[in-house]
């Protein structure tokens, strides 16, 4: 098995070429598993991406909030939902799945068990991010300024023993209602893996993933045969066409199956995605 990994965004890159090294071990023993969680701490380390971990976007509040998902391809599953002060959500995630009978921790309850395995707590909110908030606050009184972002970090994986995982890591939309949960920690919506088919996982506005079930509707639809690439569409034109999404809402899905094979699609223009295996790094545009 030739591993290859794909991460969502520009800054997917970064994080592959972070993960690369893990997943092409030479002694054939890559983890799927590692490699995405590595990739993911690397874009959640960067304050220069403002939508996952330090740096990342506050809410209306002004409280910075994670939420991050873990998957492997035995179905075992963890997740982080409304995380305050822990940079690496995806490790929390992680160490839910591995340390604790559960799949999904939020809130303080999630704080707790972070810092009781050892995690750190961190101020999140940086200086420039904090001056970003508020420039868009001054703009939400004079008026009706956009404050989406779709940058959510999706890595999903297959390593050269033919294992595959995902995982991902988001701070959800700046200017979001306190409490609001997206569809990244929702196994299912935001990610979703199956060692017999692939892995799907889902960026943009996590409402519309969430109704349909985005990423384990992508699975399904590659267990019946259909391509990760007719895959992909099939389930972003049900959202078209059924939940009527506003015309600047984004969507994007991302699929790996267990021979490698990879594709996306999108709701809008400007989705992208890094993909790197034995023909090196790369991005690649997605036509909506």
């Amino acid at each position: 098995m030739i591993p290859t990994i794909v991460s969502t965004w520009p800054h997917g890159l970064s994080a592959n070429r972070a993960a690369w090294p893990i997943l092409s071990a030479r002694d054939g023993d890559g983890s799927a598993m590692d490699a995405v969680e590595a990739a993911v701490r690397h874009v959640e380390s960067d304050p220069d991406v403002r939508s996952v971990g330090r740096g990342g976007y506050p809410d209306r509040l002004g409280r910075v909030t994670l939420d991050a998902a873990i998957m492997d391809d035995a179905f075992r599953c963890g997740s982080v939902a409304a995380l305050e002060g822990v940079v690496h959500a995806v490790s929390v995630a992680r160490a839910v799945m591995e340390r604790s009978e559960h799949a999904l921790l939020a809130g303080d309850g999630a704080l707790e068990f972070a810092l009781s395995v050892g995690f750190e707590r961190e101020r999140l909110l940086t200086a420039d991010t904090l001056a970003l908030y508020e420039a868009k606050q001054r703009e939400a009184r004079a008026g009706t300024p956009n404050f989406e972002s779709h940058d959510t970090v999706v890595s999903l994986a297959v390593d050269p023993s033919g294992h595959i995982a995902g995982a991902s890591s988001t701070s959800g939309l700046m200017n979001r209602l306190h409490g609001r949960v997206g569809d990244t920690p929702i196994i299912g919506s935001g990610l979703y893996v199956d060692g017999e088919v692939g892995a799907a996982g889902a960026t943009g506005h996590g409402e519309l993933a969430m109704r349909v079930a985005a990423s384990a509707l992508v699975v399904e639809r590659m267990r019946c045969g259909a391509s990760p690439l007719d895959a992909c569409r099939s389930v972003i034109d049900m959202i078209r066409d059924r939940l009527s999404p506003r015309p600047d809402q984004q969507l994007a899905l991302l699929a790996l199956t267990t021979k490698g094979e990879v594709a996306a699609a999108a709701l809008l223009p400007g989705f992208a995605y890094a993909q790197s295996d034995a023909e090196g790094h790369r991005m690649v545009s997605v036509e909506a």
